[in-house]
């Protein structure tokens, strides 16, 4: 099924039980956040919501709540991608078995975009920001979001389609101090194709063009969130993902696209900030008020019967990892031909995507010997300077010729492969004043942080403990230390009150560690945490604790550290600090008020009776 527009993808999953329709009105303020989150975690349906209080038009949830889902709506596309993608990283494979990419060019053909020259339907009706669906999903957010936007923006000094970028940035629409109706808050976090274009219009003296789409074919919303080499239009990988060529006319000087629901067209004034957030992000915290560019919107265009879609983020795992697996899916043979040397790399979507990156690389320097990391590095190296990649703040790499069939979306065998090979003397490479992602508090200022790569390789040195030793021996003010993994051990300590005194802490817990470090050579790892029986008590608990509470630079302690021409080493097991600290962001909690109306909802005879 190629669709041609958001309501055809909806009738089409609708007809085969892949959606559910809300009759009642629904508020945007909380309530269908809400829905969408618990609707998504129990594997349910898309959901349409077909009476939104206070707009006209009607709303659409969790379309890629499942990976079986995004099959589904992909299911005549996404095979001919796959063999689009494989021919770009192995051009050969074309010479092996050409009876398997017969169909291959005449699909490569959507990959243009083109002009709609008859009238196209996002023309129909023009509207106001006021009448759009106002979807507020936490209740500290600033002020509602579009959280499925398509920002379209072009190069300033090479403009058209094809120099465009079309990314998938937060847009606020009311709230702070915008105008109402007139300004919207555009928030894009560092190393993203619409700086490129912000930098250029700062560096003429101009405004920048922005559009920003909402809806059309769902393959337009996938196609904003693939991670594409610069200067590579995101609307050719659009037309081949939907089987059909983007359509786009050009209106009144804004550049839209054809089959959108909806259009926010305007434009960015060169220097212009004003307060955006916070918004409850995808780490499971607030990103908090911070200036960010201001959108003036000339104008807000819609095309007859046209749907909202929304997602909501949160913790993860949310609708996004469903994005994120596609993506994986469909770019995993371009991961070898991008970094040499690397085999595979897995963003891990439980700590907040770039807090932990895991690869697995080639170890080939010394083919005899003792294997150790070397070839690791560079290899790491690359891939701290590979698009996105470059926002990893803790990048764990393994060799290939240790474990070939070692599975990196194995989380608990990787870590485990690590932790019996990691000699923590040698094995830490730090990068202490760099960037960090936007969105992470855990650094020393807005997109201020630092980056630790830990590699391994070589047999295994250790066996890893599965229990905590009767003789462990903790200071005062720590306790109830747990088993979260094989090697990993959580303990409690003391509230981080401030800066001082909680570095005093986490040395306390080391040094305490350093004389007993014999008897815990099966605990290369010992995570310091608020409270350890929740951050053991599953391996999402762990790793969003872990990886999105601690900053390298500041919050790796160790047993017998040691500090020799400028590295950094232990002797005993590494001691990172996962607690909560007075700059960190305030994480989600739902409103009870509102958990209680979806609760109503879900009762017997209710629409998601038997869903959630």
């Amino acid at each position: 099924m190629r669709y041609r527009s958001l309501a055809a993808c909806v009738q089409d999953l609708e007809k085969h039980g892949h959606l559910i329709r809300i009759p009642q009105e629904i508020d945007p303020h909380l309530e269908m956040a809400e829905i969408q989150r618990r609707v998504y975690a129990a594997g349910g349906p898309a959901i349409l919501f077909e009476r939104v209080k206070g707009s006209p038009f009607p709303a659409v949830g969790n379309l890629f709540g499942t990976l079986e889902r995004s099959h589904f709506i992909f299911r005549s596309t996404l095979a001919q991608v796959k063999k689009i993608v494989q021919l770009k990283a192995d051009p050969t494979a074309l010479l092996k078995g050409p009876h398997r990419f017969l169909g291959t060019p005449f699909h490569a053909i959507h990959a243009l975009p083109r002009r709609a020259w008859l009238r196209a339907p996002i023309l129909h009706g023009r509207t106001t920001l006021d009448q759009l669906p106002q979807l507020k999903s936490w209740p500290m957010d600033g002020g509602p979001y579009v959280t499925l936007p398509q920002v379209f923006t072009q190069d300033p000094d090479k403009p058209g389609a094809m120099k465009s970028n079309l990314g998938m940035y937060r847009i606020q629409l009311a709230g702070n101090d915008y105008v109402p109706n007139r300004e919207i808050g555009l928030h894009y976090q560092i190393h993203r194709g619409i700086g490129v274009h912000h930098s250029r219009a700062r560096a003429r003296g101009e405004r920048l063009p922005v559009s920003i789409f909402v809806g059309g074919p769902p393959a337009h919303t996938f196609a904003a969130v693939m991670p594409l080499p610069e200067g590579l239009s995101e609307l050719m990988f659009a037309g081949l993902f939907a089987g059909r060529n983007f359509r786009y006319t050009i209106h009144e000087g804004h550049f839209l696209s054809a089959d959108a629901d909806f259009v926010i067209a305007g434009s960015i004034d060169p220097t212009q900030t004003k307060p955006e957030g916070p918004f409850g992000d995808h780490l499971g915290y607030y990103s908090l008020t911070h200036e960010f560019p201001v959108m003036q919107v000339d104008a807000v265009y819609h095309r007859k019967d046209a749907i909202w879609p929304f997602t909501v983020v949160g913790r993860p795992p949310q609708e996004d990892t469903s994005f994120g697996a596609l993506i994986h899916e469909v770019t995993a043979d371009m991961v070898p031909v991008s970094v040499p040397g690397l085999h595979a790399m897995h963003a891990v979507d439980a700590a907040g995507v770039h807090p932990l990156l895991l690869a697995i690389g080639n170890e080939r320097y010394v083919p005899y010997g003792k294997r150790y990391p070397q070839e690791l590095l560079t290899v790491a190296n690359a891939v701290l300077g590979f698009g996105q990649a470059s926002l990893a703040k803790y990048l764990l790499i393994v060799a290939h010729q240790d474990a070939p069939g070692l599975d990196i979306h194995d989380i608990s065998a990787f870590l485990q492969h690590l932790l019996e090979r990691i000699d923590l003397r040698r094995d830490l490479h730090f990068q202490t004043r760099t960037t960090m992602d936007t969105l992470d508090y855990s650094g020393t200022g807005l997109n201020q942080g630092s980056k630790v790569v830990i590699a391994a390789a070589g047999e295994p040195i250790r066996s890893l403990a599965k229990e905590v030793p009767g003789d462990l021996a903790l200071p005062a003010g720590f306790g109830t230390p747990r088993v979260a993994l094989p090697g990993v051990m959580t303990v409690q300590g003391p509230a981080y009150t401030e800066a001082t005194s909680g570095e005093t802490q986490a040395e306390a817990l080391a040094q305490a560690l350093t004389p007993q470090a014999e008897g815990l050579t099966g605990f290369p790892w010992i995570v310091l945490v608020d409270d350890s029986d929740f951050a053991a008590r599953t391996l999402n608990n762990f790793l969003w604790v872990t990886f999105t509470r601690s900053n390298p630079s500041h919050d790796l302690y160790g047993a017998g550290a040691f500090t020799d021409h400028k590295h950094w080493g232990c002797t005993g097991p590494l001691v990172i600090d996962a607690r909560i600290k007075p700059h960190h962001a305030p994480p989600l909690v739902e409103d009870p008020a509102t958990t209680r109306r979806v609760d109503a909802l879900a009762a017997q005879g209710g629409p998601l009776a038997g869903i959630i």
